[in-house]
């Protein structure tokens, strides 16, 4: 009945807004203002572009895509199914294969009732007319595209229970692709044997940010860090005025604005789950000397 139409929709919606984070890449971010918070109104208009300059391993530009239900510049005439694959295997409704900084990795583990509440939320958003330039890549994407990471089927997946704690916070944090930013990089492939140490540099017009080490590594990592440190991390910026300032140089694009509307319980096993891996030992400078 609608009871159950309405958990869905707002299951589809947290999952959005908040933990696999479809609306930070497919709105605009106003990156003047502390953490980059989405730009009131343009929730999943796309546009947003990523290129080579800001985060190396982009062989090009590409574009976050228009995921409104816009008949001719968003996805209002795909299907159900057609959105699903481009989800968790990265094919377009065109037959094109998506570059993987959309998380389709990540998303290929996700339960089939969480991708299914992410669709029909996103269905629901108010269309919006905006035509999103096509990418421009250096190399082809076949030479790319993850074929060997991906399932090709994601039925056997589950939410843990979230009693397990650990397996639950795993399960978030490969839903929220931590690892993209997170995972350092080597000869442009994410080095999983330094899972989550941290060391890449995005950089953007008005500054440049280096990913932070979140390995248990209590020298240069958050080893040290109780829960409730790790906690106030995000909860700040439930409140506007933690982020409605120009910072400068001192400024983030991790996504806190968006993440810290996850649920307590949520965060802290995501707490849980890192404190369980392998620490390393990598001291990231934050700010990158120019």
């Amino acid at each position: 009945g609608n009871d159950s139409l309405q958990k869905v929709l707002e299951r589809g919606k947290y999952l959005a807004y908040h933990v696999a984070n479809c609306m930070d890449c497919h709105s605009k971010r106003d990156f003047t203002k502390y953490a980059a918070p989405m730009i009131p109104g343009t929730d999943g208009e796309g546009g947003m572009e990523f290129n080579n300059k800001m985060f190396n391993v982009i062989p090009g530009s590409i574009y976050g895509k228009n995921i409104t239900p816009d008949p001719e510049t968003g996805i209002g005439t795909w299907t159900d199914d057609e959105i699903l694959r481009a989800m968790t295997q990265g094919i377009s409704k065109n037959g094109d294969t998506l570059f993987p900084l959309m998380p389709y990795i990540s998303f290929n583990r996700m339960a089939k009732s969480d991708l299914l509440s992410i669709i029909a939320f996103i269905k629901t958003l108010k269309p919006i007319k905006n035509k999103v330039p096509d990418r421009k890549l250096m190399v082809p994407m076949s030479m790319i595209y993850p074929a060997n990471a991906l399932q090709p089927s994601i039925d056997s997946n589950r939410i843990p229970p979230e009693t397990d704690k650990v397996n639950y916070g795993r399960y978030l944090v490969t839903i929220a692709d931590c690892s993209t930013c997170h995972t350092p990089f080597d000869k442009g492939n994410p080095d999983f044997s330094r899972a989550m140490a941290g060391g890449n540099t995005f950089n953007l017009p008005d500054y440049a940010v280096t990913s932070a080490n979140i390995t248990p590594d209590s020298a240069t990592g958050i080893g040290t860090w109780t829960e409730e440190r790790f906690m106030n991390k995000f909860l700040p910026y439930r409140k506007e005025e933690a982020y409605n300032f120009k910072p400068g140089k001192e400024n983030t694009i991790m996504p806190l604005t968006y993440y810290a509307g996850m649920k307590d319980e949520d965060l802290k096993a995501i707490y849980a789950f890192l404190r369980t891996l392998k620490p390393i030992h990598n001291q990231v400078e934050k700010y990158p000397k120019k």
